[in-house]
Parts: structure tokens; C-alpha cells; sequence
């Protein structure tokens, strides 16, 4: 039984070294089967999904594509149709011959790389060798390109601990070459029983992410770190980590946790030891486990600080930081608000960060609870939601802060498996902010956020503003673990599993092209490749018929006249409120834009594409340009309004229809 439904934008990933689960072949067999009779299209194994699994598996076995050369696995990287459909025949019956050869194949790649590692030279290494080289990397076309990839890893591990000191350094080598020793020990394991589990605890995680970009088999032990994600609560230091070969860099400080109130880690330092103790080449589990730790306790975190000098070169500092470990609630999971005057009032701003709910409070009663007492204490001309690298959370919350902007009506519609399609309505006939609504999205904006956005720019409720599309995350998956139920944990691991797509009131989904702004204004992600369209293995785009209308279709027929006397008066319109008005504002805003030479600066460094932190990039000179020019525009609009003799909103919020 499915039981927990969440909507997720960026999947997250496990590769911990976590106890292999208790499965045996049938097992594997039998999870297939319940995973894709839940799975929104991929029902059975079909010639391409075993390419995409054997493909998998491949990257499971050498992540890094430092065994294997190109002849090794030539016949499973690219199988033909006999193969794939022998695959498919075996697979069925649980016979996976097929993936116990890969595994022996992994055991000779493993020898071979003793052999070269042994023979490297480290008085002759390669320099300046950067570690983007090592993203997405093809395999080895033979044994003399694998030695020189071996190479230039040996001297980015080298160049990053030569720069702690000497002790460090030796422990920092030692580290890696544990870390390699216990990997290919697991993987070449003479344990029967162990290799088996092995294998097919791989064979699952590989079947399952080769559905869609969102799918996943998770051990036990990652069951457990996901749920640490859902929860949003940990002891730590509230920081996210990226794994970069030569550290871990920090890609964000979450907000209101300890590193952010102790302000001296700060987003791009490497960190390469933990108390003292080296993390480079350690797995990013075991690396954020020894971060992690009792409330209120010390930890200190070496780090590499890159500092740009007055003429422009590069100088690294290696500082050590002390933070004091605490509850992270992670911020996502709540808002932040302010307001900027206009004339005699103001025009409101609030950020969401996720759509949560918990006993005390909710995305949605949050919002509207701000949105009021900005119209107590203020004149409220117009508000400004911001939705920038939103990555989603409840369903129920993006309709409920749906319904804080409309009357009432269907906010979005779920096709399931089956192809049931049922509609989720807001249903208060009332709006908490009745007057000019900007949202702001970026790439990051996705899931949930895109359901509000799309659906207001349905209903011509609001302008959207910001980056060309949202990220497309038009599905929703279930897990098998509810949430709090971490103590009884399936030892034969737990999945999660993409059941449909999302529609709003249009009939179209954000899936693959994202909600489309109606004014463009670039931000720090703008030129990034990121989104639901750069996937692994992405659900197509589709549509339905569109709902403003609503025939109660999916109301049991018996019940559909008492309903519908309740119901059908009242229903969120389809608006042109802001059509007069957008052609120009575009045109302003393209001027505007033009002419800031502070702004043109700062789209010259996005158009780079180099790494940048989307919470850096933001501020560029201190100032968060994206939002500034969406407070430009609100303006520009609320002028333009003013000039029709269109009277500004001001007042207590209207509650016009039966609340049911």
C-alpha cells in the first residue's frame, strides 16, 4: 500500500554505503511488478527500459568511470535486440546472469586498475587539472586513456591536500585509498550471500530510476536518510553539500540554522576536514554523518575559501570554523515576507519557500495570515509571491495557496495509472488578496509552485514574471514509508514511485516545458541547464481537456446534483485583467533591463555558465535584480491601472459566497 504522497522536484539521490537489504531473487521479481503497476506509463519490461536499466547498472557499478574501458561493457552499454529481449525473458523468471557476469566483468576491471594505480608516476602528475573535467564523463575508449584519466584524478587529489598540512595531508591520501579499498572490496566480494544481495539490491535501484527521473529504490538505511529529507529536520549545521572530488562545497546556507547564524561558513567553500579529520575522497554520507551530532556540541570545519584579488586573480585561504551544532528546520519549509512603499501604501512581498503543513502551522494560513496584516496596517495596492527555487511539498497546500487568489474552482487535476483523472477544487468562495498579483519564478520553481503559478496565469489572476520557464515537474510520486514511520522500515528497502501527471484548470501540464513567464526577466538561472527537460529519463509532456467549466465529472454521479447547488455559483472567472497592459509592460521592462548597466553586468556572468550559486547570484552588488525589476513592474502597472481609472485596492478582504 502506497501511503505517503509528496511532490518533489529534485530527486533526492542516495549512495551510501548502507546495509544491503535481505532480498532474495524472487523479491526482485515481485517489487518490479508492484512498482510498475503503480507507475504512471512504463507497465512491463520493454527492449528500451533494459537499455536504460543495463545503463544504469553500469553507472551504479563505476560511478566515476575509473574501471571500466569502452571494449569491457561495449555489449551491455549498447545491447542489441536479441540481448535485451533475453534480458527481459530472464528477468521475468529471476535469472539475472546477465548482471552476475557485469559484476565479474567489475572484478578484472578492479585488478587492472591496481596494476595502473601501482605504476602511477607522482613525480610526473598533470597540473592545473580542474575537477569539472570529471562531470559527465565518457568512458575510457581504451587502457592508455583510462591511465591518463587515473593521472589527472591522482593530481586533483594531491593539489587538494597539499593544501592542509602535512599530517592531514598523509591522512587526507590514506582516506581516498580506504575508500577505494572498501568500495572494490564490496564489489568483488567471495561472499555468495553478500554478492547476491549485492547485486540485486542493485538490479532494483537500476529498474526503478530507469522508469522516469523520479523513481527510486531506497536500502533501508536510505529509506531512513530520505525520510530526514521529507521531514526537513536534522541536528547539524544547516548547510547543503555537493560532492567535488576535491571537498565538499557548500551550495547553500539554510536559513535560520547554525551556520547561518554563526555567518562565518560561507556558499563555494570546500570543506576537506571535519574536527580535524580529512573528508576528501569520503563518501558525502559519511562526510555530513560526522557533521552531524548532539545539539549544542562544537564542530569545525576546515575549509578552502577562493577570495578574488583587486586584479582579478585567484588566492585560496584555508580557514578553520567552528559552529555549534543545532535543530535545522530547514527554511524551505516556511516563508519570509516584507513590503516596499508606493505612494500612500505599499506594495506586499512574500516568499515561499515549500507548501508544508504540521499541527501548528501552514504554507497557506501563513500566507493569508500575512497577506491580512499587511492590509491592516498598510493601504495594500499589490502584492508580489515569489516563487524562485520553490521545489515543491504538499498538494494540498498548492491549493490552498491557490485558493487565497481566487473565489473558488479547480485548482489542479491528477491522472493516476489508470488514467482516472479527479479534480481538486478550492473551495471557500473567498480570496484573501482580490487585487494586481505578481509571481515570481525562476528554473528552480517546480512541482507544487508550478501548479499555483500556471493555475493563476489560468485564470488570468496573475502576471508571471522571471526566467523563460519553471523547471517542468509535472508529476507526483508516492512513497512506501509514511512519515514518522522510520522505526518499521521494510528490510527489503522501500520505493518511491512516479503514479501520474498533474493538469491545472487549462488541461495543460508544466511537465517538460515549465510555466512560461508572461514577462521575461532573467536571473541566476537563467542560462542554467536545469529542469525536468535535462533529466535522465523524463515522462513526456501531455494535456486534457481543459476545466474551467467544471462538470463535477469526477463526482459520483448520484452525488452531483447536491453538489453542484452548493458549488456552481460563484466560480473563479477566466480574467483579462492584465492584458491591456502587458505588451507594454514587457517593453518597459526590456528597457529598463537594457539600460542598467549594473543588471547587463550581471547577465554577462550568468551567460558564462559557469557554477553559480543561484543564493549568490541573486544579489549581484548587493541587490537582488530579478525582484527588483518585478517591483518595477507591479508599478508600471499599478500606474497604468491608475491612468484607466481603474481605482487601487484597498480594504478588508471580501467574503462574498457560502463557505461549504
Amino acid at each position: 500500500m502506497l501511503k505517503y504522497i509528496l511532490f518533489l522536484a529534485l530527486c533526492f539521490t542516495c549512495i551510501a554505503e548502507a546495509k544491503l537489504p535481505d532480498l532474495d531473487k524472487n523479491d526482485v521479481v515481485t517489487k518490479t511488478k508492484e512498482i510498475m503497476k503503480a507507475h504512471a506509463s512504463q507497465k512491463k519490461l520493454t527492449p528500451q527500459l533494459i537499455q536504460r536499466i543495463l545503463t544504469n547498472y553500469l553507472d551504479i557499478l563505476d560511478p566515476n568511470r575509473t574501471y571500466f574501458i569502452e571494449s569491457d561493457i561495449d555489449q551491455w552499454a549498447h545491447p542489441n535486440d536479441e540481448l535485451t529481449n533475453q534480458v527481459i525473458e530472464d528477468y521475468n523468471i529471476g535469472n539475472f546472469k546477465t548482471f552476475e557476469e557485469l559484476q565479474s566483468v567489475l572484478t578484472k576491471a578492479i585488478t587492472r586498475r591496481h596494476l595502473i594505480d601501482s605504476n602511477i608516476d607522482y613525480s610526473n602528475l598533470p597540473t592545473n587539472v580542474k575537477s569539472v573535467e570529471f562531470k559527465e564523463m565518457p568512458w575510457a575508449k581504451n587502457e592508455e586513456e583510462l591511465v591518463e584519466r587515473l593521472r589527472r584524478l591522482r593530481a586533483l587529489q594531491l593539489e587538494t591536500a597539499s593544501k592542509i598540512s602535512d599530517e592531514m595531508k598523509d591522512k587526507s591520501l590514506q582516506r581516498i585509498a580506504k575508500r577505494q579499498s572498501k568500495y572494490e572490496e564490496e564489489m568483488s566480494t567471495s561472499d555468495t550471500v553478500q554478492r547476491e544481495h549485492l547485486i540485486l539490491s542493485n538490479i532494483l535501484k537500476s529498474m526503478a530510476s530507469a522508469l522516469d527521473s523520479h523513481s527510486a529504490y531506497f536500502t533501508p538505511d536510505e529509506a531512513a536518510q530520505f525520510m530526514i529529507n521529507v521531514q526537513q529536520r536534522l541536528f547539524g549545521v544547516g548547510a547543503q553539500l555537493r560532492d567535488d572530488i576535491n571537498g565538499f562545497s557548500v551550495i547553500k546556507i539554510v536559513e535560520g540554522g547554525p551556520a547561518a547564524l554563526n555567518k562565518e561558513l560561507k556558499v563555494k567553500d570546500r570543506i576537506i576536514a571535519v574536527n580535524g579529520e580529512p573528508v576528501v575522497g569520503m563518501d558525502i554520507i559519511d562526510a555530513v554523518d560526522l557533521i552531524r551530532g548532539e545539539e549544542n556540541t562544537p564542530v569545525t570545519l576546515t575549509v578552502i575559501r577562493e577570495n578574488t584579488l583587486e586584479d582579478g586573480s585567484k588566492q585560496e585561504q584555508k580557514l578553520d570554523i567552528t559552529i555549534l551544532r543545532g535543530k535545522v528546520i530547514l527554511k524551505e519549509t516556511r516563508f519570509k515576507s516584507s513590503y516596499e512603499p508606493y505612494g500612500s501604501g505599499v506594495i506586499g512581498y512574500l516568499h515561499l519557500y515549500s507548501f508544508y503543513q504540521d499541527k501548528d502551522s501552514s504554507s497557506s494560513t501563513d500566507l493569508e495570515n500575512e497577506i491580512k496584516k499587511f492590509k491592516k496596517e498598510h493601504n495594500l495596492y499589490g502584492l508580489i509571491l515569489d516563487l524562485r527555487n520553490d521545489s515543491g511539498g504538499l498538494l494540498t497546500q498548492a491549493v490552498s495557496v491557490t485558493g487565497l487568489f481566487i473565489t473558488k474552482g479547480i485548482v489542479v487535476s491528477i491522472k493516476d495509472e489508470n488514467g482516472r483523472i479527479q479534480h481538486l477544487r478550492d473551495l471557500d468562495g473567498h480570496m484573501t488578496w482580490d487585487g494586481p498579483l505578481i509571481v515570481l519564478i525562476n528554473r528552480g520553481s517546480a512541482s507544487a509552485s508550478e501548479i499555483v503559478a500556471q493555475t493563476l496565469q489560468d485564470y488570468g489572476r496573475a502576471i508571471i514574471v522571471g526566467d523563460d520557464h519553471s523547471y517542468g515537474k509535472g508529476s507526483y510520486q508516492t512513497f512506501t514509508l509514511a512519515t514518522g514511520d522510520d522505526d518499521h522500515i521494510n528490510p527489503k528497502g522501500e520505493y518511491k514511485v512516479t503514479r501520474g501527471r498533474y493538469y491545472t484548470v487549462s488541461g495543460n501540464t508544466p511537465q517538460l516545458t515549465g510555466v512560461l513567464s508572461d514577462i521575461i526577466v532573467q536571473g541566476s538561472l537563467s542560462e542554467s541547464e536545469v529542469g525536468e527537460r535535462f533529466a535522465k529519463y523524463p515522462l513526456e509532456h501531455d494535456h486534457i481537456k481543459s476545466n474551467f467549466d467544471d462538470d463535477l465529472s469526477d463526482i459520483p454521479f448520484l452525488q452531483r446534483d447536491k453538489i453542484r447547488k452548493l458549488y456552481k455559483f460563484g466560480l473563479q472567472e477566466k480574467l483579462s485583467t492584465y492584458l491591456p497592459y502587458t505588451e507594454k509592460l514587457k517593453r518597459n521592462s526590456e528597457q529598463r533591463v537594457g539600460t542598467s548597466k549594473n543588471y547587463q553586468n550581471f547577465l554577462i556572468e550568468v551567460k558564462k555558465k559557469e557554477d553559480i550559486n543561484p543564493e549568490q547570484m541573486e544579489k549581484f552588488g548587493q541587490n537582488d535584480l530579478q525582484l527588483e525589476e518585478a517591483y518595477n513592474i507591479m508599478k508600471d502597472l499599478l500606474l497604468m491601472m491608475q491612468e484607466k481609472g481603474i481605482p487601487l485596492p484597498v480594504g478588508t478582504p471580501k467574503e462574498t459566497f457560502t463557505q461549504i
